[in-house]
């Protein structure tokens, strides 16, 4: 697997959603099937079967967020320069029309959050 670029916020908004999943999520997850199974037949249970899902969904993502952990490069703010934009660079953008000036951070597309003015580089914006 690549390098996953990060920010420092951002590692660490992953590591605390997989905590969150591996203390949480999963034993939530784990009693909905238990309480589902003393239901009786599972063949025709679709309790069980949407708590087996549901289980399937939370170790995906477990499985997802630890292999990009595994592998993230933090971008330090600090080393950008400002005359080119990278990961972590803060940018301004002007609407032409109605001269309104909007700063967005740009980050991985794990990062992004539109509310927080953080776009991915990936984006069409991003990449312009």
């Amino acid at each position: 697997m690549n390098k996953v670029p990060l920010t420092v916020t951002g590692a660490e908004k992953l590591r605390q959603e997989l905590q969150r999943l591996k203390t949480v999520d999963r034993p939530n997850v784990i009693a909905a099937i238990a309480e589902a199974r003393s239901h009786g037949d599972l063949s025709e249970n679709a309790e069980y079967d949407a708590a087996k899902e549901a289980q399937a969904h939370n170790e995906a993502r477990i499985a997802d967020l630890e292999a990009k952990l595994a592998n993230v490069r933090i971008i330090e703010n600090e080393n950008i320069p400002s005359d080119k934009v990278y990961i972590g660079a803060k940018v301004s953008l002007k609407d032409l029309d109605s001269g309104e000036k909007i700063e967005y951070m740009l980050v991985s597309g794990e990062e992004a959050d539109f509310e927080e003015n953080k776009i991915s580089v990936f984006s069409p914006i991003g990449k312009g």
